[in-house]
């Protein structure tokens, strides 16, 4: 399900929905992206797609969120730890965190 021309206080914008859903939302400045997305009580994940390496590697690291892909997402590691961050989550799974539960 596609959802086009969302608000910035629209349910679909404010809380995680989990399933086939892409909101797609306007914007005209990098800043104001991480402005709107940092704005949540959620950041359980995040997805980047750009082909400037350098506006990837920017936002990447301004986005309060528990995981951010680049040009992909909901791609996994088991080496790599997943969680996530403010109210998303509960703790980590996958990586060394994940091993930690079973000792």
């Amino acid at each position: 399900t596609v959802l086009s021309n969302v608000s910035d206080d629209n349910i679909c914008a404010r809380e995680e929905i989990f399933g086939p859903v892409q909101t797609i939302i306007r914007f005209r400045t990098i800043e104001e992206v991480v402005d709107r997305a940092n704005d949540s009580a959620y950041g359980l994940a995040a997805g980047v797609f750009t082909r400037d390496l350098d506006t990837a590697l920017k936002l990447s690291t301004q986005l309060r969120a528990g995981s951010v892909w680049v040009n992909a997402y909901d791609l996994f590691f088991a080496q790599a730890p997943f969680g996530g961050y403010k109210e998303s989550g509960i703790g980590r799974e996958l990586g060394s965190y994940g091993l930690a539960q079973y000792s």
